[in-house]
């Protein structure tokens, strides 16, 4: 499976989802010894609680590919350990340790705000925080959402509908309502992806809603009728369901203000209606002024993701900053490089690969596209740089070792892993279950040691 490269380096992955799986599979397989750091216990990332939960054969099609990978002997996996301010690593401390390349593929751990008045009133949610809940991710699967009788979806991509698949035919809210900021030309969902919710769908609504819009989409040279004909037809091939939840859309309004009772519970937003204009050849949506009030019990913001700011690393806008200086290579090295504008300097041997790189773009494959990238541009980095010796690379992977067991004894090892796995898969036989996930750590680590008695 692996070739020796003419001067095999120690590298460090942090983050374990495709983006890190798609690095640590290029460069171990090109002889490289790959240290890969993942805060959670098991692998995956959003292979792994960002798919959902139905999709049983997507999700154990990438878990066989990355156990591969994880099984090589240059592969050194360390789960259930953080790393940044507060963690149980520094970023300064792996770099200091000069390893060939860093590479940082912490996905977007962060949540976009709006910054609206009412946003932190009880029965607000982000949809990240929805999705790792409904995935049974550790810190999220406990956590209590209180949805009420009518929930507000804002946003109109792949995790709304996730997240109104949930709601309808999971948790049975009796009405559900996606809000869009643009048109309905300009919805984000994948055609496939509908399918499982759209016999939710209230088609009188959604025919109506285009009455009450389509003075605004001729405006810009939109035909309605045509838009409204596709969008029934994406919703003819529907899933079958036994839910009575109502879907409806609410095209062409964005939230303004957060509407609360006196207990600073949601009853409703406030949104400002928008109109459409054509910018640089885009559709683009702009404020016309006018407000309405929307009832509603609970709101969930599905309008994406911001990187983690304490990881060790310059943030602006919600993202890593990276090297302004384009090269002539393919892919772009500097798009993977981190930069730090105080000092107008690349960060030597420090990239990103993934939602590090570029928060909620894609899903699972378009991560994996972007490791593949970002190994690449690793490799370039290595080319002609000395290697250590193979006792300093020894050195070199114990010290971290020692560095991660001193801090974080509870960190799951590769022979720990396996163990996670077996257990996880005889819980799911005992249940007559298709798969099972143990939902906290404290559950995953006393299965492991369960397992070692």
């Amino acid at each position: 499976m692996s070739r020796t490269p003419s001067s095999p380096h120690v590298i460090v992955v942090i983050g374990a989802g495709p983006a890190g799986l798609a690095v640590v599979n290029q460069l171990s397989q090109a002889g490289h010894q790959v240290v890969l750091l993942n805060r959670d216990c098991k692998f995956g990332g959003l292979a792994e609680y960002g798919i959902f939960p139905t999709k049983h054969r997507l999700r154990n099609g990438l878990r066989k590919s990355y156990r591969e990978i994880l099984s090589r002997p240059n592969v050194h996996y360390f789960g259930n350990v953080s790393v940044g301010e507060r963690g149980h690593l520094l970023l300064d401390e792996l770099r200091a340790l000069k390893p060939g390349a860093l590479v940082v593929a912490t996905g977007a751990q962060g949540t976009k705000s709006l910054k609206i008045e009412g946003e932190n009133a009880v029965g607000v949610f982000h949809a990240k925080d929805v999705v790792y809940h409904y995935n049974h991710l550790p810190d999220f699967s406990e956590r209590p959402f209180h949805l009420g009788e009518h929930t507000a979806v804002i946003g109109i991509g792949n995790v709304m509908a996730d997240i109104a698949h949930w709601l309808t035919q999971f948790r049975h809210i009796p009405r559900v309502t996606a809000i869009a900021r643009r048109g309905p030309a300009e919805r984000k969902y994948d055609p496939k992806e509908i399918l499982a919710v759209c016999a939710q769908i209230d088609r009188s609504a959604l025919t109506a809603e285009f009455g009450r819009i389509g003075t605004a989409l001729t405006a810009v040279g939109q035909q309605p009728d045509a838009i409204l004909a596709e969008m029934l037809d994406e919703l003819a091939a529907c899933e079958a369901s036994a839910s009575t939840s109502i879907l409806r859309f609410h095209f062409l309004t964005s939230p303004r203000r957060v509407l609360v009772d006196d207990r600073n519970y949601v009853k409703g937003l406030e949104l400002e209606e928008m109109a459409l204009a054509v910018r640089d050849g885009d559709i683009a949506a702009v404020g016309t002024g006018r407000r309405h009030e929307f009832p509603c019990d609970s709101v969930i913001f599905a309008v994406g993701d911001c990187v983690d700011d304490t990881l060790g690393l310059p943030v602006k806008n919600g993202t890593f900053v990276t090297n302004p200086h384009h090269t002539r290579n393919q892919p772009d090295d500097a798009l993977f490089q981190a930069y730090d504008p105080s000092t107008n300097l690349v960060l030597d041997g420090v990239f990103l690969g993934g939602w590090a790189r570029q928060a909620s773009v894609g899903l699972v494959g378009i991560a994996k596209r972007d490791g593949d990238w970002c190994a690449r541009v690793v490799e370039r980095h290595l080319t002609g740089k000395p290697a250590p010796s193979a006792g300093a690379a020894q050195a070199t992977l114990a010290e971290i070792r020692r560095m991660i067991m001193s801090r974080q004894p509870a960190a799951i090892d590769r022979d720990r892993l396996a163990l996670l796995t077996l257990a996880e898969q005889e819980e799911a036989v005992r249940l007559g279950a298709t798969e099972f996930k143990f939902a906290t750590n404290d559950e995953m680590l006393a299965a492991i040691r369960q397992q070692q008695a």
